[in-house]
């Protein structure tokens, strides 16, 4: 596989308080990557730095370019989505308003109605609530609302902040059936932050362990899930 994001050095700040120290990392093309760690450990600023939403230093690459100081906008014409913690849809809007809006950076309006259709395809209950305002979703529809506006940008790379929070486990396991079918049939490297650490290592290839913002285990998800540290802080058995 061809490393598609290289990180090195990445160092992050929320004014004075440093929250990363020194993360190096890199994500293959095609690849499904998980962090895991505690709360506070720096999953999250991690992706709000690859998106430059936070104070940063080091060198973050992506296709071979420097993303530091590039414009949140501008990294997201890149083929970069981020679906952040909290799922932040457009409450207001419908869900077909907040696909339509996914697409808004886009021209090829029969591709655009064509991807909508797909997206219908990956969550049905989407096309049964379309006309439907996006906050009167339940949780799991407003977070499968979240990801399908987010392939609407056709990214090549996607940021995954816990996508499990809040939900029901049943959900929840449908939930990451379908990033794995994104995955594999869409051909979108994910990088996702998750606290169900069991689920985010059955998903995915690849797996980085944080603590107090430094990388202190990574390796292939199998690997990090037989782990005995991991299994005892992480899996709980």
């Amino acid at each position: 596989m061809t490393a598609m994001l290289n990180i090195k050095d990445l160092r992050s700040y929320y004014g004075q308080v440093q929250a990363l120290h020194g993360l190096s990392f890199a994500l293959n093309e095609g690849s499904l990557t998980t962090l895991l760690g505690a709360n506070g450990a720096g999953k999250t600023t991690t992706l709000r730095a690859i998106c430059n939403m936070v104070r940063s230093t080091g060198a973050i690459e992506f296709d071979g370019s420097s993303l530091m100081g590039r414009s949140t906008e501008s990294i997201v014409r890149l083929g970069i989505a981020h679906v952040p913690q909290g799922r932040g849809t457009f409450t207001s809007l419908t869900v077909e308003e907040n696909l339509q809006l996914g697409a808004i950076s886009r021209r090829d309006r029969a591709g655009i109605i064509a991807d909508i259709e797909r997206m219908y395809g990956y969550f049905p209950v989407l096309k049964e609530r379309y006309t439907q305002q996006a906050g009167t979703l339940s949780g799991g529809e407003q977070q499968m609302l979240a990801v399908a506006r987010a392939l609407m940008l056709k990214p090549r790379l996607m940021l995954l902040d816990e996508p499990s929070f809040g939900l029901a486990p049943l959900i929840v396991r449908d939930l990451f059936k379908i990033l794995g079918r994104i995955n594999r049939e869409e051909k979108v490297t994910i990088l996702v932050v998750e606290q169900n650490a069991q689920l985010a290592l059955e998903l995915a290839d690849q797996a980085h362990v944080i603590e107090t913002g430094r990388i202190v285990m990574s390796g292939g998800a199998k690997e990090i899930a037989n782990n005995e540290d991991v299994r005892k802080s992480y899996l709980g058995y």
